[in-house]
């Protein structure tokens, strides 16, 4: 078996571990509609979904999480569409693999893909840099005029626990190419994370609740007085 292969094979095993087997339709996902046609027969998107069951939905291999019931998008071919740039690519966030090739792209910003930490493989043109750069990557080469980015690299420090770069009381999790996320730890809340105890959420909803309702009967009696006048 070639390197491609294994890699489709280990890519295949994840998806159905991950998402189930169920086929759905995704509704308002208008982001496999980002340009004409459906994913590139042959293509590695199209390996990979069909290897892993997967359903193909104009630019997108869909697969439903055998939980919840939720369809995600695993993968999207948006190759050969023209495209010259790309700002938002946000409903894909759940993306093992992402082919962006042959498109007159000059530009990439690494915030296009912040969220995308499931992200395994993705294939640009060639005169493009992988996000977060090859640092956030296990391995990087081009390939005629494609540049392949294959292996997500943790964003965190090696232990997957506390960061040097998150405040104290907080953990590290991997938010896309080059991005970690801070989330306080259990007991911990509020601004970097400096309060200790569970969060007030019934104080807090109630003042909100409490202050809505008194600004709604301030408003409703305005108005009544105002109609009373005319």
């Amino acid at each position: 078996m070639t390197a491609e292969g294994r890699l489709l094979t280990v890519l295949a095993v994840f998806f159905v571990l991950f998402y189930g087997n169920r086929f759905c339709h995704a509704a308002n996902s208008q982001i496999c509609l980002m340009c004409n046609g459906t994913v590139v027969n042959g293509s590695a998107v199209w390996d990979f979904c069909t290897s892993s069951a997967g359903q193909i939905d104009g630019r997108c291999c869909l697969q439903t999480d055998n939980t919840s019931g939720a369809v995600h998008i695993t993968g999207l071919d948006v190759s050969y569409c023209n495209l010259n740039v790309v700002e938002d690519l946000s409903e894909a966030s759940t993306a093992l693999m992402i082919d962006l090739s042959f498109n007159p792209i000059s530009n990439l910003s690494d915030l296009v893909f912040e969220g995308f930490s499931q992200l395994f493989y993705v294939i640009l043109p060639s005169n493009l840099t992988c996000p977060g750069g090859n640092a956030s990557w296990e391995k990087t080469e081009v390939k005629g005029e494609v540049r392949v980015c294959e292996g997500q690299i943790n964003a965190c420090n090696q232990t997957g626990h506390i960061s040097w770069d998150c405040p104290q009381n907080s953990l590290c999790s991997p938010y896309g190419p080059g991005f970690f996320a801070c989330s306080c730890v259990e007991s911990f809340h509020g601004y970097k994370c400096l309060r200790e105890g569970e969060f007030p959420i019934v104080e807090v909803f109630g003042i909100l609740g409490g202050s809505t309702i008194l600004v709604s009967l301030v408003l409703w009696v305005t108005q009544r007085r105002k109609a009373k006048a005319m």
